[in-house]
Parts: structure tokens; sequence; C-alpha cells
């Protein structure tokens, strides 16, 4: 099993002569106050343009315990704060007459894509570019903030997470496709955690993927914590690149489990994985894998919590269907969000960080 994370909180224990329960210990070394984490989820993407420093600052006077970058290349090698490459839904790129030829066609994770790119601009350029909300169909207060912000990089995240006392939580987005083109995001990340000092075992730092390899290789770079992320559907692309035909159900089998907890200390799983819903998206009977996971000594992390509507179970849902404003309508998010604590996750990504903030001190009896 991959311990690293586990190592100090059992150790600590063993001094004091306490016999502790493993997933006491995981829960004590992957948490705040032995009680889950709330992860900022692109920040506090509900109020404000995600991946932006205004959507981190907003996050942690929120009580944000981490910040969630999305990392991926400029031309130039320098990690920005993207959720994709591909980037006409989240800046102001297709209105600039300056950059109208960088528009183009590519293949990423065996998928066409039409767009601007990170990887065509330097930073110079991006930085040129502002931030606006991608979903203004369910967010449309959002777009009050359209035209205000820049494009982040890695650097100015962990600079504001170190002013702050929160931990950073990066994903590397489409690692096997930043590689075939000579852009890794892999060893720039390394580098930049070593710089700053936040390669160690107790740095705030957890460093999450849905592609395999890539965690594989970051395990014996790194000593933070990685965590795997997973889907209800699919495989890995870089398993689909190798022809290797394992799927993310196969990853989250308990032998499947238990081979991510050679690499990892986390699992990142779709939140459906352990509460599936029906046809008519009312939830079902939850699945072992919480439970799982823990048996393998994993930490479970689970994406995404959202207060709208349109991202909630029918259980969940409220107001008038017929309404046209129903889906962007905020439901009982908070029920949401307390069924899974009481399940025994380990911590929540989240939209809206204030919200699994009160749930979560509710849920744990503190006032």
């Amino acid at each position: 099993m991959h311990s690293r994370v586990l190592a100090s909180a059992i150790a600590g224990a063993l001094v004091v002569g306490l016999a502790v329960p493993a997933a006491e210990a995981r829960r004590t070394a992957g948490s705040v106050r032995g009680e889950p984490i709330v992860i900022a989820h692109r920040g506090a993407s509900a109020y404000r343009p995600e991946h932006t420093l205004a959507a981190y600052r907003l996050a942690i006077d929120m009580g944000a315990d981490f910040i969630e970058p999305d990392l991926v290349s400029t031309k130039d090698r320098v990690l920005v704060d993207r959720h994709e490459n591909e980037i006409s839904g989240t800046t102001d790129v297709a209105t600039r007459p300056e950059f109208a030829n960088r528009r183009t066609t590519k293949v990423v994770d065996g998928v066409s894509l039409t767009g601007w790119f990170t990887e065509d601009f330097t930073l110079a350029e991006l930085k040129t570019l502002r931030a606006i909300e991608r979903i203004p169909q369910l967010r449309p207060s959002n777009t009050a903030f359209n035209g205000l912000y820049q494009v982040p990089t890695l650097q100015e995240v962990i600079d504001l997470a170190k002013r702050e006392g929160v931990g950073i939580y990066p994903e590397t987005k489409h690692s096997t496709y930043f590689s075939s083109i000579g852009l890794s995001l892999e060893e720039p990340l390394v580098r930049t955690l070593r710089a700053n000092g936040l390669d160690r075992r107790n740095a705030d730092v957890f460093v999450q993927s849905f592609e395999v390899s890539n965690l594989q290789a970051l395990s014996r770079q790194i000593h933070v914590p990685l965590v795997q992320l997973t889907s209800a559907t699919g495989r890995p692309y870089d398993f689909t690149a190798k022809g290797d035909p394992r799927t993310y159900a196969d990853l989250t089998t308990p032998s499947g489990l238990r081979g991510i907890a050679r690499y990892a200390d986390g699992l990142g799983p779709e939140k459906s994985q352990i509460v599936p819903r029906d046809a008519q998206n009312r939830l079902l009977a939850p699945t072992s894998l919480v439970n799982d996971a823990h048996r393998a000594g994993l930490l479970v992390h689970p994406y995404t919590f959202r207060p709208e509507n349109e991202f909630l179970a029918a259980d969940h849902r409220e107001g008038d269907p017929a309404s046209p404003e129903f889906p962007r309508a905020r439901g009982n998010q908070p029920a949401e969000l307390k069924l899974f604590f009481k399940l025994g996750v380990d911590g929540v990504f989240a939209d809206n960080p204030d919200t699994a903030v009160a749930v979560r001190r509710k849920v744990f009896g503190r006032r």
C-alpha cells in the first residue's frame, strides 16, 4: 500500500501508545480537525468565473481548506490555470481580432475540438485575455464579472494559498496529449512544488489526475499525496492510447483499488459512483465504494457538488419544474452534502464551499 499520507498520523498515535484504527488514522491524515476537507472546485465557481484568483479568494473567505487549480501549458512552458486547454468557453479570446488566426481544430484525448488552445499562446499573450463565465445559462449573475480577471499561473495560485494559509489541489489535464506535443505537465509541476517548498509529506498539497501513468511516475518523484480521479463511465486516456482495456469501473473494484493504492493515496470518484441514480434521476442505494476504498487505504474525495437543480438528483431538486428558471434555481444541496458526509467521505469538491463548510459544521457538531 502507498502509505505516505498515513505514516505521520499512524506514527504520532503510536508514540502516545494508542491503537488507532486504520480508518481513523486515514481521516486524521487527510482532514482538518479530523473532519472531511472542503475543496473549492475551481474556486468559489458558483459565485465567480472559475479558475480566477477572485474565485479562489472568495473560496478562502468562505472557509475552504483547499483550492483547486487545473493545469495546462502555454507555448512557452508555463503552467496556467484553465479547466481545458481549449479556452473559448472560459475567456474572451473569441472576441479578440488579434487572435482570430489562432482558431484551429485539434484532436485532444481522441476528441476533435475547434477553438483556441493555450499551447498556441505565450504567457504574455494569455495575460491579455480575460475570464468569462463558462455556464452563463445556469449562472447568469456570474457574467457580471466577465472581463475583469486574468488567467492565473500556478505560481500565482500558490502565492495566494501561502498568504492565506490554505492548501492547493492541482489537477494535471490531458497529460498524454501535452506530452505528445513536447509540453509535459509533470516536470514543471514538480519543479514548481520543489521551488516553493511543497514537495514534502506535510505540505498542504494533493495532486490529482484522470490518467494513471503520470501519477505512477509522480509517485517516484514527489512526496505529496496523489489522488486517482475516476468517472462513472469511460477509461483513462493513457489506457486508451496504450490499448489497455481497463475502465474506470475496473479501477474501482476492490482489486482495482488495491492497485491504485500502490501509487496513490486517494480516490476522487464521480459522486454517482458512490450514490448512483436511476433513469428518472432518483437516488439509488449507496455502493460499497467508500468502504472498499478505505479498506485499500485510500482517502475518498468525490466530485462535484453544485447547488443548481440542473446538477442535483430529483430527490434534492426544489421549485416548479415547469418554470424556465427551474434548472438554475438552487435546490436542497445541503441534504446531498449531508448524505455524503454521513457515508464517510474524507472530503468534497464543491462549487460553493460556503455551503459545504456550513453542512460539515452541522454534521460534525460544531457551532
